[in-house]
């Protein structure tokens, strides 16, 4: 039964995040824009849900470049239904690396929390989260359109598991994990504006909540170690030559890592 949960949160996480590539690129635009609506080429987005769902491939440009103009061209490569052969459309967002991802932080967190009604949040927000962590990697934007729901989202599902029994954690304890770590990431966003974003306060809110259930220690090691990870990988950029004290890094995925480890700790402590 054990081993069944894992598998089956592992199949969602699979599923789910691949979802998440189109949505990236949709998202990852300059924080005056809300999102995409074509491909790079400018061809409209088409798909189910207004085109937030569908292949990270552009059906209209396959049918334009034949592989006789382009330079490589290969036996292989496919016609465009004019006897033309054209060469396959690159992805315009990453189509293997997220699904992966969000498939074993899923099978982690059922492998850590076991058949407890927070599970189902976890497995809910998990996706979410690799998405805010591509888009972050890739603009240093954290969307309100994402975080702000998210942090509702966490609230009200968090409520309804405390409602249930067997539940590992305290709806109170997320509500104040929440607003605590929230208010430090604002407290760090007024004393330093340039290094610490707006978006990365929006974002504590969720993660404090989600670490918060499980109890103090549990958000006190979460919010550590996405410190500690960000400030590792950027002293590692500064080794290497690529950054220097100034230069900005996205903070999200660190947060959304961190906050993932102190959720396994919880999961496995309680």
């Amino acid at each position: 039964m054990y081993a069944m949960l894992i598998a089956l949160a592992a199949l969602w996480g699979a599923a789910a995040g691949l979802l998440v590539p189109r949505a990236a690129y949709r998202f990852s635009v300059e924080p005056e824009d809300a999102w995409r609506d074509s491909c790079p080429a400018g061809h409209a987005l088409t798909g189910a849900v207004g085109g937030w769902l569908g292949s990270t491939r552009c059906a209209q440009c396959a049918a334009a470049v034949p592989v006789a103009a382009a330079p490589g061209a290969e036996p292989g490569d496919r016609s465009d239904g004019e006897g033309d052969p054209v060469r396959p459309v690159e992805r315009y967002a990453p189509g293997v690396l997220v699904p992966v991802v969000t498939a074993l932080a899923c099978a982690a967190l059922a492998a850590a929390t076991g058949l407890r009604p927070e599970l189902v949040v976890w497995l809910l927000l998990a996706p979410v989260g690799v998405l805010l962590a591509t888009i972050d990697r890739r603009v240093h934007r954290l969307p309100d359109r994402l975080t702000l729901p998210a942090a509702a989202t966490v609230v009200v599902l968090l409520g309804i598991a405390a409602l249930l029994p067997e539940h590992g954690g305290s709806w109170l304890s997320a509500l104040l994990g929440g607003a605590a770590l929230g208010a430090f990431y604002f407290l760090l966003f007024l004393i330093n504006p340039h290094g610490m974003g707006f978006g990365d306060v929006k974002l504590a809110l969720s993660l404090g909540v989600a670490l918060g259930w499980y109890g103090w220690p549990v958000l006190f090691a979460g919010g550590f170690a996405g410190f500690l990870l960000g400030a590792a990988y950027g002293f590692g950029l500064m080794v290497l030559g690529r950054a220097g004290r100034k230069t900005g890094i996205p903070f999200g995925p660190f947060m959304i890592t961190g906050a993932l480890l102190g959720m396994l700790l919880g999961g496995l402590a309680a």
